[in-house]
């Protein structure tokens, strides 16, 4: 990978090695309030991003946009600027009854249909591996159960398509294991075992396939958002880069 970044503003100078990415920019502004002096570093192609510190420790929050190929160009640019542990803090669709709004979902990997995106980057058909790093995930949980917060752990699905999912898409994906559906993860996921960028990855959820919860707003997350995002900064000052 060569070359240096073009949709963001970003340089060395102002990302820490430490990043938490969301898709959505009312939870990177959320987010943004539990830093200390934080610096908008980015507003370029509405991939809001601060950089601030959190307990002395320097960290950044960026909007990545929503689905792989966005969320690709912020992960990459974010790695050509020094970033070294990158969390995605975002929301995924429950496919396990009893799961409740604002449940933590903290996935172990991520399943996603080969082609597009994904065959660009591994040029053949093949399914890449995409697992966080385990320190992360260690860290994550750790944190969770220090907080005391539900979490459920276990491998997500990242969908290119929204409005594509069906009851059918919930019954065939949890009948083999998996617990959530996402956009972003299994393309975080790749790009870190790619570029050699530590990854992980924590979720609210907002609403359910297989149960009638609604769909919870970014101002109805609001709470919970506060709660999960600690756990998240608290996780990444434990991970070494």
């Amino acid at each position: 990978m060569l070359g240096k970044p073009i949709h963001m503003t970003v340089t060395p100078e102002n990302v820490a090695k430490r990043v938490i990415v969301a898709g959505d920019p009312a939870r990177v502004e959320q987010v943004r309030e539990f830093l200390e002096e934080p610096k908008l570093v980015n507003i370029r192609r509405a991939f809001v991003t601060y950089t601030g510190t959190y307990r002395g420790v320097p960290v950044t929050v960026a909007t990545h946009g929503v689905g792989f190929p966005s969320s690709a160009i912020v992960f990459e640019e974010l790695t050509m600027v020094g970033a070294k542990v990158i969390v995605r803090f975002g929301t995924c669709g429950a496919m396990v009854p009893g799961m409740r709004i604002g449940d933590v979902i903290i996935a172990t990997g991520a399943a996603y249909y080969p082609g597009g995106a994904y065959y660009q980057y591994l040029r053949e058909w093949v399914c890449c591996p995409a697992v966080p790093s385990f320190d992360v995930l260690k860290s994550l949980v750790e944190e969770a159960e220090r907080a005391g917060v539900r979490y459920y752990l276990g491998p997500v699905v990242s969908s290119d398509a929204f409005y594509a999912e069906d009851p059918e898409f919930a019954k065939k994906w949890s009948s083999r294991g998996v617990i959530a559906v996402e956009m972003e993860c299994a393309g975080l996921f790749t790009l870190g075992l790619m570029r050699g960028v530590k990854t992980g990855a924590l979720l609210m959820v907002s609403d359910s396939l297989v149960e009638h919860l609604g769909y919870a707003s970014a101002e109805e997350l609001r709470e919970y958002t506060a709660r999960a995002a600690k756990v998240v900064l608290e996780a990444l000052l434990k991970v070494q880069v």
